[in-house]
């Protein structure tokens, strides 16, 4: 029996939860495990960024297959199996098994292509931003984790606490299989037509790197951020991982914001401050030598990346609808990949010159970049948008130069005059004379626009095959800041009584 949507939306969500508890087991608990398990300064970095691999690489065919067989099989099929490299992990005695469950923990982070794919298909596109705000609140599962693991680990070591994390994975397993939705709709269109009909849509890969960014600073910051304020600032692994907590917490708890926003708002302009934001941050977390300017800096990156998280997913239904699936997989992997380098790059920078200040500048210029981006697509949509009123309209439209010399037109001009576009390029509107307006009626024409920057009126007109017809004509003198005329733009629609003479 189909279930409503709010319980699938509910379901999801907390299954997403316990998919992120287990996704940064590793990170949580590395300050414990290195005490027990000796490790290299990269070889943490390793295993730290490990999960976040499958974690991205599996998000592509997770999002498909949730159009193709549902959640329900997808969240239980990924609970199930996340149950082996948890167990793994409670056993490990050295780097390559440490290596090999992060890896596989990885399948924790894939699952959140599975919501974004399916609860989309219970909800009008107006709400979509808010569904996936919601259902990206699934992230609090890393704040928890964050902050509860440290905790566990400290009264009953780490080993135990590994192991507890089991038991919410069948937990939820359970829970799908008794509550999924077994009549969700699904899509059968093949993977590779599907990645076929995408992957050379720009705005795909615009989407991907903004993602890219977004998410990937949270993911980065999510498994950095317990260890590193060990090492760096010497806090205990509790101070630590609540710090971590609170980062986590408010970045998943602003994802629906992001998503309110981008269905009030227009979502490019929301990127635009997003962007911006976390430029700032950047270039704050460059030159943070105290406690107190780092922890602005990661609140401040957590402040307008949980706002972008929930953006972002609301502009993918908007350009993909019938492909929402695996352009969700797309976007969501890229996220993940861009919470795998940060963790490295950062390590490596600091071996190399012993602080951090240009690896948290690269996260600056990445969101300058995207904010370049993001400007650019705005006013590239805005002109699309006029150039298909413009063409669709269904009235004839003629832009000329300042000069006179017609620059462009439409198809209901082609239609109601017979003239091509190319036909007509470069000459003046005279083309289009029947010879029956005398000269005084231009100089008059003419004598308006000057005084009054537009003229209307009826006008007898030769089409192209030489027969003439009555029209309704208005012209519009365009012009620049300095008053200057750079434009005409002349509208006009046949009228239905035909006057030949």
């Amino acid at each position: 029996m189909a279930q409503g949507k709010g319980l699938q939306l509910s379901l999801q969500t907390m299954s997403l939860v316990a998919g992120f508890m287990v996704w940064v087991l590793l990170s949580s608990l590395m300050s414990f495990i290195k005490q027990d398990i000796s490790l290299t300064a990269g070889q943490i970095s390793l295993i730290t960024a490990a999960p976040v691999i499958l974690g991205s690489i599996f998000r592509v065919p997770f999002g498909y297959y949730a159009n193709r067989f549902g959640a329900r099989i997808i969240f239980i099929t990924g609970l199930l199996f996340l149950v082996l490299p948890v167990g793994y992990l409670g056993i490990a005695d050295g780097f390559f098994d440490l290596l090999l469950a992060g890896i596989f923990l990885g399948i924790g982070g894939a699952l959140f292509s599975v919501g974004v794919t399916s609860l989309p298909k219970y909800y009008p596109k107006e709400k979509h931003g808010f569904v996936n705000g919601i259902y990206g609140v699934g992230n609090i599962g890393t704040a928890i984790t964050s902050f509860g693991a440290p905790i566990i680990a400290g009264m009953f070591g780490w080993r135990q606490a590994v192991f507890t994390f089991i038991i919410p994975l069948i937990l939820f397993a359970v829970l799908n299989f008794i509550l999924g939705d077994r009549k969700e709709p699904k899509v059968e269109t093949s993977l590779k037509d599907q990645i076929l009909s995408v992957y050379k849509n720009n705005k795909l890969w615009f989407l991907s790197f903004f993602y890219f960014l977004t998410f990937g600073s949270f993911v980065a910051l999510t498994v950095y951020l317990p260890n590193f304020l060990v090492s760096e600032f010497q806090l205990t692994e509790v101070d630590a991982g609540l710090r971590t907590a609170v980062f986590v917490a408010l970045c998943t708890l602003l994802r629906p914001v992001g998503g309110i926003l981008g269905d009030k708002f227009n979502p490019f302009k929301v990127l635009m401050v997003v962007f911006a934001g976390l430029t700032i941050s950047g270039v704050l977390l460059s030159f943070s030598p105290t406690i107190l300017l780092y922890t602005i800096g990661s609140l401040s990156v957590a402040i307008f990346s949980g706002i972008g998280n929930g953006t972002i997913f609301k502009l993918v239904p908007l350009y993909f609808t019938k492909q929402a699936g695996i352009v969700n997989g797309i976007v969501a992997a890229m996220g993940g990949i861009g919470g795998f380098f940060p963790p490295i790059i950062l390590t490596i920078v600091h071996d190399i010159n012993g602080h951090y200040a240009i690896g948290f500048m690269a996260l600056s210029q990445f969101a300058l970049a995207s904010l370049i981006i993001i400007i650019w697509m705005y006013y590239t949509d805005k002109l699309n948008l006029s150039n298909y009123i413009v063409n669709n309209a269904g009235q004839g439209i003629l832009v000329t130069d300042e000069n006179r010399r017609i620059t462009k037109t439409n198809k209901a001009f082609q239609h109601i005059t017979g003239y091509s576009e190319d036909e007509v390029i470069g000459h003046t509107p005279f083309v289009l004379s029947s010879g029956v307006q005398d000269e005084a009626f231009y100089e008059e024409m003419w004598k308006q626009l000057r005084a009054n920057g537009i003229w209307q009126g009826e006008i007898i007109n030769k089409r192209k095959d030489g027969e003439l017809y009555k029209q309704w004509l208005s012209i519009s003198a365009l012009k620049d800041a300095g008053n200057n005329i750079t434009n005409y733009v002349g509208i006009f629609s046949e009228m239905k009584e035909k006057e030949k003479v």
